[in-house]
């Protein structure tokens, strides 16, 4: 009779216990939610979750319907097509998934699309870009420091760790932006990261803490560090209010190596290669625009994991791509951004991007996508930018880029004392671009170390370049802490805290008293410019003229109608006289021409000539009355 009661105890249990394992559980729904009458229809969700073989979905809600569905291997994942009408109600939606005989709501939402006005406006050499590392800006509200799930990772004695930089810390220094002259904020990817040490990439420090935001665990979460969703979505209106457009940072190329994809992918293609097989980066992009390359002279550079550890998403597998256009859409649609800098572009496939901006731009016709191809070739990164198919048949759809070609010049010029044709030589070969007005020029940024650390750097010469930055074509890109003269090697130094984010800081940067004088000198140089550049239509849109160049002296103008602005600059250490031809340039005689920067005196255009006198290591800026 015992044992008897046993084998039914037994029986039980084991029942139970399969019961409750062949329950399925969903643990999330992405996208969480979308909206009536988008352009993106149908949406595919793709539930993760445990026990989904054999899942069926229905819909109870009036305007939803069913597609596909389908189930991973291994039970983990579902995907599920939903066809949404375009007058579908609004608020949650009553989606249900059954296996055997569990049944589990699926959390998802249609909501009413924001307002256009005002948003999705992307940017124009109208703009001035101003790049800022959220963790190192200012940190607006101490009580996300050291959130729960997180706890530990933030300490500003290392430079690897997180240090405290915040959502609200932007938005306090709004005004500070607008003043600088500031019209468009890129911020580096916000997106959730491992809530633990970093324990696969180590340096002298040890391990580190992903507070770059590269390296994504969740691409529908915000990092803790910084705020929530809620906070993001009202630093983007802030920043409207201000005038000034945001710019977000994204990532399709890989994500971090602790993402639960690693262990457990959506599909067995989700990622080229896994974690205990594939191929490592060899940086090889000049084989990505190589017309004789072959598919395996492109493979280790398309397919391999950053620095051996980075998982990399194969966008080649049409499950991963869907995921990640839209991923970008969701980010748009819920935040009001303004324009997408998308992260290592070379390194996807390029019908990948040619389809993600016909998606984008499709819903949003005004947005912008810009591109980081890393390289001083000209040749190489203008293949990247749309407007043509190139010799692959593709038209990448990408409208802007970094100018890393002339930034490496800038440097030379103006930082190391070298030439400065060879900044000009740079802007000759803007014919191979479909549209050179786009290209963001920069002095600096996140990825490279300081211009006041390269050697023979002076004030004079940071100040030389930010009039070279202002006045030529382009989108101007300002790097945060290079409007003060701020120093830095390589990273990690290059990303050191603005002076005054925090209470405790010895001194407050983002006010004049708190600045030294040469860093008051610097800013002031950069507002002036600024501003400059938002009252004279002629540096934001005008035709670029060659009037004279030598090995470090350079004139040129900048003509829309009848509007001119002449920049004159001498790079070198003694004064120089010019005697400048102006003929080409559609202005009279005796046109009287003054030095917006106060630094010559008026000029008189006599037989199509101007004569300057320029100081050692200075740039005057010349403009008519009309």
């Amino acid at each position: 009779m015992k044992r008897t009661r046993s084998i039914a105890i037994a029986f039980i249990i084991a029942c139970f216990t399969h019961s409750v394992l062949s329950q399925s559980i969903i643990h999330k729904v992405e996208p969480p939610n979308w909206w009536t009458n988008h352009s993106w229809n149908p949406i595919r969700l793709l539930i993760h979750g445990k026990n989904l073989q054999g899942a069926r979905v229905v819909s109870h809600h009036n305007g939803v319907q069913i597609g596909l569905v389908s189930i991973n291997q291994s039970g983990t994942y579902a995907f599920v097509d939903l066809h949404i009408d375009k007058n579908a109600g609004l608020g949650n939606v009553s989606l249900e998934l059954s296996t055997h005989d569990e049944q589990e709501q699926i959390p998802f939402s249609l909501q009413k699309p924001l307002t256009r006005e005002g948003r999705f406006q992307g940017i124009s050499s109208d703009d001035v870009i101003y790049l800022l590392m959220p963790d190192r800006f200012a940190n607006g509200d101490a009580s996300n420091d050291n959130p729960s799930q997180s706890a530990g990772l933030c300490n500003r004695l290392k430079t690897r760790y997180y240090h405290g930089g915040d959502f609200q810390g932007i938005i306090d220094k709004l005004p500070y932006l607008k003043d600088l002259g500031v019209t468009a904020l890129w911020l580096n990817p916000i997106y959730d990261n491992h809530n633990a040490l970093n324990e696969k990439e180590i340096y002298d420090e040890g391990p580190i803490t992903d507070y770059h935001g590269y390296g994504a665990v969740d691409f529908y979460g915000v990092e803790e560090h910084f705020g929530d969703f809620d906070l993001f979505r009202k630093l983007v209106d802030q920043a409207h209010a201000h005038g000034i457009k945001v710019v977000m940072d994204q990532v399709a190329n890989h994500t971090s190596p602790y993402h639960r994809w690693v262990k457990d992918p959506p599909t067995p293609t989700w990622y080229n290669g896994s974690e205990g097989q594939h191929l490592k980066n060899v940086w090889q992009t000049w084989t990505l625009n190589d017309p004789y390359a072959s598919d395996a002279a492109q493979k280790d550079t398309l397919e391999g994991w950053f620095i051996d550890i980075l998982p990399d998403l194969n966008q080649n597998d049409k499950e991963t791509a869907l995921y990640l256009i839209q991923n970008s859409l969701w980010w748009i649609g819920v935040s009001g951004i303004d324009a997408i800098r998308q992260d290592t572009l070379p390194y996807v496939p390029r019908s990948y991007w040619r389809d993600w901006a016909k998606a984008v731009k499709k819903e949003y016709p005004h947005f912008i996508l810009l591109g980081e191809m890393f390289d001083g070739d000209p040749a190489k990164v203008s293949f990247y930018q749309g407007g043509r198919s190139r010799f692959d048949g593709i038209d990448s759809g990408i409208d802007a880029l970094f100018d890393f070609p002339l930034f490496y010049k800038i440097r030379d010029a103006f930082a190391k004392q070298k030439s400065l044709r060879e900044a000009v030589i740079a802007l000759s070969k803007d014919w191979l671009y479909e549209n050179p007005e786009l290209l963001v020029t920069f002095l600096g940024l996140h990825d490279v170390a300081r211009f006041m650390n390269e050697e023979n750097a002076t004030v004079e010469g940071l100040k030389l370049a930010y009039t070279f930055l202002m006045t030529t074509r382009g989108v101007p890109l300002i790097y945060y802490g290079d409007e003060i003269a701020m120093p830095g090697g390589g990273d990690p130094d290059n990303r050191r805290d603005f002076p005054g984010g925090w209470p405790d800081d010895e001194r407050n940067a983002f006010y004049e008293s708190g600045r030294t004088e040469q860093e008051q000198s610097v800013l002031k140089h950069v507002q002036t410019l600024a501003s400059l550049r938002r009252t004279m239509a002629p540096l934001r849109g005008g035709r670029l003229v060659h009037l004279v160049i030598n090995d470090q002296e350079y004139v040129y103008a900048r003509i829309l109608d009848k509007h001119a602005a002449i920049i004159a600059i001498n790079n070198f250490n003694e004064w120089k006289n010019l005697l400048v031809p102006v003929h080409t340039l559609g202005l009279d005689d005796g046109l009287i021409l003054r030095d917006c920067l106060k630094i010559h005196s008026d000029v008189r255009i006599d037989k199509q000539f101007i004569s300057i006198k320029l100081p050692p290591r200075s740039g005057i800026f010349l403009c008519n009355n009309n």
